[in-house]
């Protein structure tokens, strides 16, 4: 059976059908995802029964892959991090942010698979940074191009929430001592298209380098709010088996936090990308 992809929005985002992910890909399948991941960003896979082993091998078929430093993850598979409301406080996840900009190598993408849903709510939006790009005028684009902007994970990663025990907060301290903050492009050009993507985000990036403070607050309110535009964004309602699998380097996801106290579990692979220029 073909792959089909049905786009969901002008922006951002399509369905695949026509593929079992719990089966091994061969090379024309993965080299069509890889080419529908430029094309859309963001890609949807409905009734996938596939297990946590499974899920690290689709994604490790695209890169090598990340171990956050401080979410919880499944003991013998480490490359699965857990979103389980039950363990962690996932506020932080109800921002507009890329993942893991806080390295030198952000991702390239994750691989999140719905594990426990709420009866309803909990869905999650992405956004197009090459869309939210295209949009801004030509003076802003060139004052935007060439500037760098630092990204710290205790924006979104604060003590008083991941430090709580003895054992975590000696885990955090690891994390500030190993991972300090980081500079990156305020514009990214993606290594694989070539196209240009505003490249930061309330999740993680604190100032832009060049700018005295005032100036940099005002700015990156504007691009945040700016790139968080719904003619940027699709919105997806999970149901069980569902996969996205998304494009790190040109987007932004925010995970809407309107379920509580119902209780949600999602598994995350992350693979490893370049350092952004």
């Amino acid at each position: 059976m073909s792959l089909r992809f049905t786009r969901l929005s002008p922006a951002i985002g399509a369905v695949v059908e026509g593929i079992d992910l719990s089966r091994p890909q061969d090379e024309a399948q993965r080299a069509a995802i890889a080419r529908a991941l430029l094309d859309h960003q963001v890609l949807f896979f409905r009734q996938q029964d596939i297990s946590p082993l499974q899920q690290r091998d689709f994604a490790a078929a695209f890169g090598d892959l990340h171990v956050h430093p401080l979410y919880p993850k499944i003991a013998d598979i480490p490359q699965i991090m857990v979103l389980d409301t039950a363990q962690n406080d996932l506020r932080d996840n109800a921002i507009w942010h890329t993942d893991v900009t806080f390295i030198a190598t952000p991702p390239l993408g994750s691989v999140l698979a719905a594990r426990q849903l709420p009866p309803y709510g909990g869905d999650t939006l992405w956004a197009s940074g090459t869309a939210a790009w295209r949009a801004l005028s030509p003076r802003i684009q060139q004052l935007l191009d060439g500037l760098s902007a630092t990204h710290d994970f205790t924006k979104s990663f604060p003590l008083e929430r991941f430090g709580h025990t003895p054992e975590a907060l000696a885990r955090y301290e690891e994390t500030r001592r190993t991972t300090p903050p980081v500079s990156h492009p305020v514009v990214r050009t993606h290594p694989v298209s070539g196209e240009k993507a505003l490249f930061v985000s309330d999740g993680f990036t604190t100032r832009i380098n060049e700018l005295e403070p005032a100036e940099s607050q005002a700015l990156l309110s504007f691009l945040f709010a700016h790139y968080a535009r719904p003619e940027f964004s699709v919105r997806w309602r999970w149901q069980p088996g569902d996969v996205a699998f998304w494009d790190n380097r040109s987007t932004q996801h925010y995970a809407v936090d309107d379920y509580r106290p119902a209780h949600r579990i999602m598994h995350r692979a992350t693979i490893l990308g370049d350092r952004p220029f």
